[in-house]
């Protein structure tokens, strides 16, 4: 046990309980879903940053990885109503002024603004369309490939899957083959929102079940693609069912290896039907991305995705636990600005990404998007 945990346990950890935990964090043993319901109620947030980042740092010392993306999100049309968003609007809204629909010539238009090797990742996801199906997205992704074969394309979340899958009647391994096989290379991790049943029927009732997601990410990691794996937090939840999902996700990855990320994404309350919630303070953020650090003890990398959290709040997030802070952006994303997020226009470059990281004392990492380390930038 290093010097800082010996020092915590000597000054603060009087309950036997919680001493019993951090004992078998410091000996790299796995913790039950009973130990990281403890850490939140009763984990000292300093003992949380100490664990979180003497994990990290077993793993990465003091690197911290960032990527060059773009987003693309050709609708906000949608044919679910989930009460927390903000950035949807129904089908029957078309002619709402917040609404957009791009066709296939404006997504192309929107990539090609950027000079080939500017950016190594698209990232596309948004509402679900009915005119935007399995076909549609196959033939859209290869397009792509074709014009920019260096660009890796990570898309569609499990939510957006299971409509295309069920509405051109394939299964989830026959639909995620045929998108592979037009140049989808891993998944993003959204809609994964909250796994409780009971929760998911007041929140998001008529989009895919927990089960689903959980089915389609598994069933992406057999065909070798790659995904991340998101929890949104600050809502109706508890504890309890924050360490249900962190541990259903823990399970899963057991028997795939398949996530590259968690990221846990916290509730934002303007503009939508869950508006009278207030916000989980800033304390509540770092508290449960340093357990996630420390509960996904199979998770290689925890990210803090920034146009989400805010800038400021994912510098304090490098000390607890975090290794990764996503990309530059590019102001191509409204689904957390719409929500009132602080980065109203999130954009950063990359010598704002590294000095961002450089003032927490960080060293960064230009990686792609599978975490091959494209350029160590250097903490001079």
């Amino acid at each position: 046990m290093d010097n800082g945990l010996t020092k915590l346990l000597e000054q603060n950890i009087k309950d036997q309980v919680l001493r019993k935990i951090i004992l078998k964090i410091s000996a790299n043993q796995r913790i039950s879903p009973d130990d990281g319901l403890v850490l939140f109620e009763s984990g000292d947030i300093g003992l949380l940053a100490c664990l979180a980042n003497r994990i990290k740092e077993k793993l990465y010392g003091d690197a911290v990885f960032y990527n060059r993306n773009i987003h693309i999100e050709p609708t906000n049309l949608c044919v679910f109503d989930c009460k927390f968003c903000s950035y949807s609007r129904l089908i029957r809204q078309k002619n709402d002024p917040d609404a957009w629909e791009m066709n296939e010539d404006e997504i192309i238009e929107r990539i090609l603004r950027f000079p080939a090797g500017s950016i190594t990742e698209v990232h596309i996801v948004g509402g679900v369309h009915p005119k935007m199906t399995l076909k549609y997205f196959a033939s859209l992704i290869n397009k792509i490939s074709a014009i920019r074969p260096q660009l890796h394309v990570k898309a569609f979340t499990a939510v957006e899957l299971e409509y295309m899958c069920r509405k051109a009647g394939v299964s989830y391994r026959d639909g995620l083959k045929y998108l592979k096989e037009n140049g989808l290379e891993s998944l993003p991790g959204g809609g994964a929102e909250i796994f409780d049943e009971t929760l998911r029927r007041e929140i998001c009732e008529d989009k895919c079940t927990s089960q689903q997601w959980l089915e389609i990410h598994e069933t992406a990691h057999s065909l070798k693609i790659p995904s991340n794996a998101t929890m949104l937090y600050g809502h109706i939840e508890t504890f309890i069912h924050r360490i249900d999902h962190m541990e259903r996700l823990r399970q899963l990855q057991d028997r795939t290896h398949g996530f590259n990320a968690f990221i846990p994404l916290k509730f934002r309350n303007r503009n939508n039907q869950m508006s009278a919630i207030p916000e989980t303070p800033v304390m509540d953020d770092l508290r449960t991305y340093a357990i996630s650090r420390i509960y996904l003890d199979n998770f290689s990398h925890i990210k803090a995705y920034w146009p989400m959290i805010g800038k400021e709040t994912t510098r304090l997030l490098l000390n607890y636990g975090v290794d990764d802070i996503d990309g530059t952006i590019d102001d191509t994303t409204k689904i957390y600005s719409m929500a009132g997020a602080e980065e109203q226009h999130p954009v950063m470059t990359s010598a704002e990404m590294i000095s961002l990281i450089r003032s927490s004392g960080r060293n960064p990492v230009e990686r792609d998007t599978l975490y091959k380390p494209l350029a160590n930038i250097g903490s001079d």
